[in-house]
């Protein structure tokens, strides 16, 4: 009998000794392709995609073709009906209200040494922060309540 199949971070569906193997490597990698996301992430919110009147020169291919576009490009035309009006009665729609968001990341608190890995003491609260994500949650898989997930995310001040 092979190790159990823990998740992409762990080690692989590939059912052999080897594909079984725990892989620390994939955790880094699991790390690394987030922060790139993250940061990503961070430049469209903050290079000017995020602004609301380029509302309908987004990307559209996921709801290409479908009953989704035909609303979605109802909501952007309503979205640019407003925006003129605003701007006519004096509103500035260049303020950062309208050009920039805030995004916040979430994931299960699943792989512990991981979570532990990255959770750091604000030199200010003394409180503890898993640096991970924003919102850690705990699911079916963590949810034992005398079990090491819950305990740790009593921990952290997220």
């Amino acid at each position: 009998s092979l190790p159990s199949y823990r998740g992409g971070n762990v080690n692989c569906e590939e059912f052999t000794a080897e594909g079984r193997r725990n892989n620390p490597n994939l955790m880094v990698k699991a790390y690394d392709q987030s922060a790139q996301t993250l940061n990503i992430l961070r430049a469209f919110s903050t290079g000017g995609f995020a602004d609301i009147s380029r509302l309908q020169a987004w990307n559209l291919e996921f709801v290409e073709a479908s009953d989704e576009e035909s609303r979605y490009r109802k909501l952007a035309e309503k979205v640019d009906e407003s925006l003129r009006f605003m701007k006519a009665i004096g509103i500035d729609t260049s303020k950062p209200e309208f050009t920039t968001v805030d995004f916040f990341t979430a994931h299960e608190c699943l792989l512990l040494p991981y979570e532990q890995a990255l959770t750091r003491e604000d030199s200010i609260t003394g409180k503890y922060y898993d640096c991970s994500s924003h919102m850690l949650w705990v699911g079916e898989r963590t949810r034992d309540l005398d079990g090491a997930h819950l305990k740790f995310c009593r921990g952290i001040g997220n």
